[in-house]
Order: C-alpha cells, then sequence, then structure tokens
C-alpha cells in the first residue's frame, strides 16, 4: 500500500534524465529540492490551494449541516412516510455516481453556475451515506433522554442542538474528515464543471504538467506530494475519531 507513495516521494527529488531510466532507479544520484521550488510555480498553485481550501471547507461545513437535520428527523421524530423515505434514500447510494454526472452537469448549466464556486460546493452539500452513519448513532441514543427534555419545556430543535450534536461527537469527526478528505481529492466533477484557471481545484491543477512535449514527471510527483501530504498528516492526527465515531455509531439495520 505505501510502495506508489514511497516511489512517488522519491520521483520528486530525481532529474529528468533519472524518472524514465531502465532498469528504474529508487534512489536518485542527487536530491534535487529545487523540484517543488519550480512546480510550485509552474502554475497557479496558490489560486488552486485558495479554491481547494474553500470548497473543502464550505462543502464539509454544507454536509455537516444537512445530515445533522436529516439524520435526526429520520432517527427521532416521527411523521408519515418516515421509513418509506429513508429506504428510498438508502436506495440512492446504488446508483453509480457517473449516472447522474450529465443531468447534474445539465441542471447547473441551466442555473449558469458552470465555472462557479456554486458548482464546485452545492452538489456535494449532502451525502446519504453520511446521513445513514449519523442516524445509527442518534438511534443508540435512549428515548427517554428526549422524553426528559420536552417535559423540561426542550424543543426539538434545541435538544438536537444543546444535547444530541455534543453527545454525537465522534461520529461528526468522522463524517467531517471523511468529507473533508474526498473533497480535497476530487478530480473528476471539478475538471467538468470549471473552464478556467482561476476556478480549478489542486487535483485538476496537476494537469499543467502534462504538456505537448509530454509529461514532466519530477515535477508532477513533486505537486501531487504536496496536495496529499496535508490529508495524510490529517488522517494520521485525527484517526481515532474514524475509529471511535463508526465503532459508536452501530453500523445495524
Amino acid at each position: 500500500m505505501l510502495l506508489p507513495f514511497i516511489w512517488m516521494l522519491l520521483t520528486s527529488f530525481k532529474a529528468g534524465n533519472e524518472v524514465m531510466i531502465m532498469p528504474p532507479v529508487w534512489f536518485p544520484e542527487k536530491f534535487h529540492f529545487e523540484n517543488y521550488k519550480e512546480a510550485w510555480e509552474m502554475a497557479p498553485f496558490g489560486r488552486y490551494l485558495f479554491n481547494s481550501i474553500t470548497v473543502t471547507v464550505l462543502s464539509t461545513i454544507g454536509e455537516l449541516i444537512t445530515t445533522i437535520l436529516a439524520a435526526y428527523a429520520f432517527s427521532k421524530m416521527n411523521f408519515w412516510g418516515r421509513d418509506v423515505l429513508f429506504a428510498i434514500l438508502l436506495g440512492t447510494m446504488m446508483v453509480p455516481g457517473e449516472v447522474l454526472l450529465i443531468p447534474n452537469f445539465v441542471l447547473l448549466s441551466d442555473l449558469g453556475w458552470i465555472d462557479q464556486y456554486e458548482a464546485l460546493i452545492i452538489p456535494w452539500t449532502a451525502s446519504v451515506f453520511a446521513i445513514f452513519l449519523l442516524r445509527q448513532f442518534f438511534l443508540s441514543v435512549p428515548k427517554d433522554l428526549s422524553y426528559a427534555a420536552k417535559i423540561d419545556g426542550c424543543s426539538d430543535f434545541r435538544f438536537l442542538w444543546t444535547i444530541m450534536v455534543p453527545l454525537a461527537k465522534p461520529a461528526l469527526f468522522t463524517i467531517a474528515l471523511l468529507k473533508a478528505i474526498g473533497s480535497w481529492n476530487a478530480f473528476l466533477w471539478p475538471l467538468i464543471v470549471t473552464s478556467s484557471k482561476e476556478m480549478r481545484t489542486l487535483p485538476v491543477g496537476l494537469t499543467a504538467f502534462s504538456t505537448e512535449a509530454g509529461t514532466v514527471y519530477e515535477l508532477l510527483m513533486a505537486a501531487s506530494t504536496m496536495i496529499i501530504l496535508p490529508m495524510i498528516i490529517l488522517y494520521i492526527i485525527l484517526q481515532k475519531y474514524i475509529i471511535q465515531g463508526i465503532a459508536k455509531a452501530g453500523i445495524k439495520g
């Protein structure tokens, strides 16, 4: 599993003539740290970084809000057709995302959102899996807690934000981290809905290293390392919350 990452890191320090040499060499004769500087200057990565951070933060916040509200409604509120609607919601997980690319693109084009932040953020502010995960956590909270809160005059909204959300911190950490990693690494959708350099995100910006003369692999590996490293560090630091969140959510029917 680690082998491709090790190869990427070592290749990022190689000279151009060492990248495609046969038989392959693992370690460069000299570590070319200037590859990182040259890779950063080859494209407007400052703008790409700003776009990636903006899209990741806003889509993660949006998903947390929609997930909390939907999960609470499906777990603690009684309304007509609740279970049927939830079954339909789960059924959408069986639809491949690629099938929805063209309809979603046409819809966003009609709205005039192509090559705008709205197209990069709004379609991804809800997740069926996140709703399912948090719903399972909310179901594990005893109903007696909500009954006691209502007796004391607590509304559903206040009960949700003052009691349920603090209790669900492990699950929320898991949802936020998985969403942040997925949004940061997203490539296909940003590639489709952006047409200008000013709106590209970091993964799409890597296409700048493909030229008519071929791909500059040592610079591509340097840029890829810079893009992947923040998410690796974030995952290593917060991986315990993923385990706790999934374990406490109790994935069950």
